[in-house]
């Protein structure tokens, strides 16, 4: 089981070009950074973390961007979206986004996605919250078909686009792996119909663990082999106990979150985590 690392870039925390090289040196296996364009201030959508919204949520950096600047001090690493909010993007500039971060990172890089949870937020993009799965679905059919084909065209309802010429092309073929945030049955049949991994959240080992005997049923109902679906627990609990139940469950990896500091208090963090075992 490989383990990854999951942070909020901002201005305040270690620099991602800094924080990639230190990740790479540990041998830790991924760098994952999340998105938010904005926090709306009316705070409507209560945060599911429970409490008061974190202040990195409204600070962190472009993910594209961040990872960008990661991949240039870095050879190895997989650079990751955990996750990229993509029902507030326009489709054919984030398929090129991530073709163009897969060619400049050599082909390291994990197009982690989620529909997202705040309302007001996805409103101010024009996003609708009762749809944005029905448009997440059709928006990941047209990056596969931006990515895959010279002449792509796409005729959806909430994504319409007549023949076009996008190049770069994703240096992984056919394309970079899609993994689907969320906890919920309706995410792990998204997976089985349309992705290539499971992203669930990792607070609740137990939720975790009966989520993936749930995805097994459903790969095994579709006809899909579970060898084609990777498991990556985001934000897992830093504990021995925690990767040991996760690594005989056969989870592919594990992302350990850090908090949006400086490099004086990562790189400790680092250490300790890099001492555990997998």
């Amino acid at each position: 089981m490989d383990i990854g690392i999951f942070i909020f870039p901002t201005g305040d925390s270690i620099r991602p070009d800094e924080l990639g090289a230190e990740v790479e040196a540990r041998g830790f296996e991924s760098l994952w950074f999340p998105e938010h364009t904005h926090i709306p201030t009316s705070r409507r959508s209560p945060f599911p973390g429970g409490g008061e919204l974190p202040p990195e949520y409204s600070r962190s950096h472009d993910p594209f961007v961040a990872l960008t600047a990661a991949a240039m001090t870095t050879k190895r690493i997989r650079l990751a979206t955990g996750i990229c909010l993509i029902i507030e993007r326009d489709t054919i500039t984030t398929a090129k986004a991530v073709a163009s971060l897969d060619v400049l990172s050599n082909g390291r890089f994990v197009f982690g996605i989620g529909g997202g949870w705040n309302r007001e937020e996805m409103e101010h993009h024009g996003t609708d919250y009762a749809t944005r799965f029905a448009k997440l679905e059709e928006q990941v059919a047209a990056f596969k078909t931006i990515w895959t084909e010279d002449e792509a065209e796409f005729h959806g309802r909430h994504v319409d686009f007549d023949p076009i010429w996008s190049w770069p092309k994703p240096e992984q073929k056919p394309h970079p792996p899609i993994v689907l945030g969320g906890g919920t049955g309706y995410t792990r049949q998204r997976v089985v119909d349309f992705c290539d991994g499971w992203l669930p959240i990792g607070r609740d080992t137990d939720a975790v663990l009966e989520g993936i005997e749930d995805l097994k049923q459903r790969a095994e109902k579709a006809g899909r082999a579970m060898d084609t679906i990777s498991i990556s627990v985001f934000g897992a609990p830093p504990q021995q106990d925690v990767l040991d139940a996760y690594a005989e469950a056969a989870v592919d990896r594990v992302i350990l979150p850090l908090p949006p500091q400086g490099r004086e208090k990562i790189l400790p963090r680092l250490d300790r985590y890099a001492a555990l075992r997998t």
